[in-house]
């Protein structure tokens, strides 16, 4: 079997893998990432026991159990390149037999829900209410890196979202991927669906002008008017198209699911951040187990 090199999968002296320092049996199947690292102990606060525990650098995790269900929670940080980071080292940790430094004869599938905070594209849709994500739009070129991402991805939407956005050359190719249909279904009920742009960055890739002019005056117009057949975007964030996409790639299941705290056509803003996040904690912890 092939030997991946020390310099391709780093671990620690522990052979644990390097950024997220877990290894297989610290990792759960059902695991929620989350880019705050402050929100993992505010989920895992929801526990009746905590088995593990463990943090390095922005990388948080807290393995524990809710409703006799084992669930890992980990930080991500922000952006497309810390889920990178990330969907590469879980898989690396339950996937490769880190003495031998070979896979495993047996795929371990995990289930990666992400929860985050986001703003809302459409009138319609309320600060405090949940958005889950049907696709991931990624703005941020990550995904074409990888060999086989035209596979996995629907490039019909992409190719839509170019032409009507007026979508500049020199962008990256905005790659579009879908949710898991498992989770998607667990999750949707009673909740907000429809696709997520993933920005590179808080201010210029999300329509934002302080003293720096945006390339796309326009941009968050575009997306609130974008359409493809039923889908609409609904909402923009850092971090699910990368998800989507390496996920697939990597045999996992994902969604993602994210609290408005600020309505972008509207100009509104959550009044308690806290509670915002409290009630979409509550809800999927409740579908996890449920």
């Amino acid at each position: 079997m092939n030997q991946f090199a020390e310099t391709e999968l780093i671990l620690t002296k522990e052979n644990r893998v390097y950024h997220i320092n877990l290894l297989a049996d610290d990792v759960a199947d059902d695991v929620i990432v989350v880019g705050d690292q402050h929100r993992v102990a505010q989920i895992s606060a929801h526990f009746s026991k905590i088995d593990f525990k463990t943090e390095h650098r922005e990388f948080i995790t807290h393995t524990g159990w809710y409703n006799n269900k084992r669930i890992t929670v980990l930080s991500t940080g922000i952006g497309t390149d810390n889920i990178d980071i990330v969907m590469n080292e879980l898989d690396s940790a339950v996937n490769i037999n880190p003495v031998t430094r070979t896979l495993n004869s047996t795929h371990r599938k995990l289930n990666v829900i992400r929860l985050g905070t986001s703003g809302a594209l459409q009138a319609d849709i309320p600060v405090n209410g949940l958005v889950v994500s049907s696709h991931g739009v990624g703005l941020d070129g990550l995904l074409n890196f990888y060999d086989g991402w035209q596979n996995v991805c629907n490039n019909t939407i992409s190719d839509a979202f170019v032409n009507q956005t007026g979508w500049l050359p020199n962008m990256p190719y905005p790659y579009c991927v879908e949710a898991s249909t498992e989770l998607l279904n667990i999750f949707k009920e009673g909740n907000f669906v429809g696709i997520t742009a993933t920005a590179p960055g808080f201010y210029g890739p999300q329509g934002r002008q302080i003293k720096l002019k945006s390339a796309l005056p326009n941009l968050n117009d575009s997306l609130t008017n974008f359409k493809f057949e039923n889908y609409r975007i609904t909402n923009f964030e850092m971090e699910t198209s990368a998800l989507y996409g390496l996920g697939k790639l990597l045999n996992h299941q994902c969604v993602t699911v994210c609290v408005i705290i600020a309505n972008r056509v509207r100009k509104e803003f959550t009044n308690d951040y806290k509670k915002s996040v409290d009630t979409l904690i509550e809800n999927c912890l409740h579908k996890i187990t449920n």
